[in-house]
C-alpha cells in the first residue's frame, strides 16, 4: 500500500521532466544571448531578439534571468570556464615556463577573437559594474590568474626569473599586455599571429626586466 506522506513515482518523475525541461530552456537562452553578444556586443543584443534566437518568448528568458545583465554574467562565467580550460591545456606544452606562459596566453586569444563585440563588452561594462557584479567578475577570473601565478610560479623556480620577484606585480603587467591585445584585434585587425608574437616579445621583455632588477639588487 502506497504511503500517502511519501510522493508519487509519477509526480517525481513529472518534476525530474520540468527540471530537464527548464535546464533545456536555460541552455536555448544562454546559446542564443553569446550568439547575440558575440555578434552585437551588449547593448544592440535585445532580450527581445534573444529570445526570438532561442525560439522562445520573453518570458521564457525572465523565468530564467532576472535581466539582461544577469544573463550576461551567466555566459561570461560559462566562457571565462572554457577558456580557463583551453588555457591551461595549452600550458601543459612542453619547454620553458615562458613558453608554456605564451601558449596559454595564446590559446587565450585563439578562444576569443572570434568573439571581439562580446569581448568587448566585457571591457566596457568593465567600467560601470556595480559592486556586487564586479566581485562576480572578479570571482570568475579566478582560475586564469590562478593559472598566470602557477606558470611564474614555475618560471621563478627554474631561474628564468628571480626566485623572489614580484609575481603579482609581473602577473599584472603580462595580464595587462594580454588584455591590449584585443584592442588592437578590434581597431587594428590585427590577427592571432601578429597579436601573438607581440605578446611574447612583451613577455620577454618583463621577464628581462625581472632579470635585470635581481642582478642590480645583488650587486648593491
Amino acid at each position: 500500500m502506497r504511503d500517502a506522506s511519501s510522493p508519487s513515482a509519477d509526480s517525481g518523475a513529472a518534476m525530474n521532466r520540468r527540471q530537464a525541461a527548464k535546464v533545456r530552456t536555460r541552455g536555448k537562452v544562454m546559446a542564443s544571448a553569446r550568439e547575440l553578444f558575440a555578434q552585437r556586443g551588449y547593448d544592440p543584443a535585445t532580450i527581445r531578439d534573444i529570445a526570438k534566437g532561442a525560439g522562445m518568448s520573453t518570458g521564457a528568458v525572465f523565468a530564467n534571468f532576472q535581466d539582461k545583465a544577469e544573463l550576461f554574467e551567466a555566459v561570461l562565467a560559462e566562457d571565462l570556464a572554457r577558456v580557463a580550460g583551453e588555457m591551461r591545456g595549452a600550458a601543459q606544452s612542453e619547454g620553458s615556463a615562458r613558453k608554456r606562459l605564451s601558449a596559454a596566453l595564446t590559446a587565450g586569444y585563439r578562444a576569443t577573437l572570434d568573439q571581439l563585440p562580446l569581448v568587448q563588452a566585457v571591457v566596457a561594462r568593465g567600467w560601470f559594474h556595480p559592486v556586487e557584479a564586479e566581485r562576480r567578475a572578479r570571482e570568475a577570473i579566478k582560475p586564469l590568474n590562478g593559472l598566470m601565478t602557477e606558470l611564474l610560479s614555475g618560471a621563478a623556480a627554474r631561474g628564468e626569473i628571480a626566485r623572489d620577484a614580484d609575481l603579482e606585480l609581473i602577473g599584472g603587467m603580462i595580464w595587462t599586455a594580454f588584455v591590449s591585445g584585443f584592442r588592437r584585434a578590434a581597431y587594428d585587425r590585427q590577427d592571432l599571429k601578429t597579436l601573438s608574437a607581440t605578446l611574447e616579445r612583451q613577455i620577454d621583455l618583463i621577464f628581462a626586466g625581472a632579470r635585470q632588477q635581481q642582478a642590480q639588487l645583488s650587486a648593491a
